[in-house]
């Protein structure tokens, strides 16, 4: 499969600021990557430097004075990444509640909705007991709100929709952490969240929120919940979102079966 992804971010800075940036694809074995990142500030370029996180995610960081910063990023992403091996350390991470993930506080609803099942039935029963509790409503969340809030309000998008998830499936001991991707198919179109559980020895995607085929997601960052994945974070001077353009497209996009296992590019 063959999947191109393009992010173009419009920034105003106020003064001295150190930005990084979380909007590469992944650089995973059996993929083959080809891409382009520019970053410049009131139209020059600016120098980028390139930082390693876990599951291959990638940081891009650079340092920006007052001015407007443009970030233009495009990728062709060829192939389907090899199925990681099983790390103890991130079986243990990953069960542990975090701060958008409160598993603990959600342990007695996990326990009465989902009692009894496991494997693949638990992450079809969960992805769809989300997805009919929650409504997709754009803007309806707090950029602060984690799991607990979202069961509460009933509402939110994409992160809040993951970050349920993945507290529900802790809270059972399945581990589970949430991945920001591109995904082609999506509407409306924009960076997409999902969880990830380890079931039956591998890492399986549940996107409760159903909006775009699991099949064609990209991975781009991979941690315990949004705050491991935001695409933008900034630090010193005020930085200003102006506006943002996303896009994704494949060279297919598959009928998405959410009671079939399926394992992220």
């Amino acid at each position: 499969m063959r999947r191109t992804a393009t992010a173009h971010l419009d920034l105003d800075v106020a003064g001295p600021a150190e930005l990084v940036l979380s909007i590469a694809a992944a650089r995973l074995p059996g993929t083959e990557l080809d891409e382009q990142l520019v970053v410049t500030l009131d139209g020059e370029p600016v120098d980028v430097r390139e930082v390693d996180d876990r599951h291959g995610t990638r940081l891009h960081l650079c340092e920006v004075g007052p001015g407007a910063v443009v970030v233009d990023y495009r990728a062709t992403v060829t192939g389907h990444a090899d199925a990681p091996e099983r790390d103890e350390i991130d079986l243990v991470r990953y069960r542990r509640p975090s701060r958008y993930c409160e598993s603990d506080t959600l342990a007695p609803t996990a326990r009465a909705e989902f009692r009894g099942l496991e494997g693949r039935g638990l992450l079809a029963a969960v992805s769809s007991w989300v997805g009919a509790q929650l409504a997709y409503v754009p803007g309806a969340s707090a950029p602060t709100d984690g799991a607990v809030q979202t069961l509460l309000d009933r509402r939110g998008v994409c992160r809040d929709y993951a970050h349920l998830v993945v507290a529900l499936l802790r809270a059972l001991d399945v581990p589970a952490r949430l991945v920001s991707v591109y995904a082609p198919g999506l509407a409306p179109m924009d960076f997409h969240a999902v969880a990830e559980a380890w079931v039956d020895g591998a890492w399986h995607v549940v996107d409760a929120t159903a909006l775009a085929p699991r099949q064609t997601l990209v991975r781009i960052a991979t941690g315990r919940d949004a705050s491991d994945t935001a695409f933008l974070s900034s630090y010193g001077a005020y930085v200003g979102l102006r506006s943002m353009t996303v896009t994704a497209v494949a060279d297919e996009l598959p009928r998405d079966d959410v009671t079939a296992f399926v394992t992220l590019s």
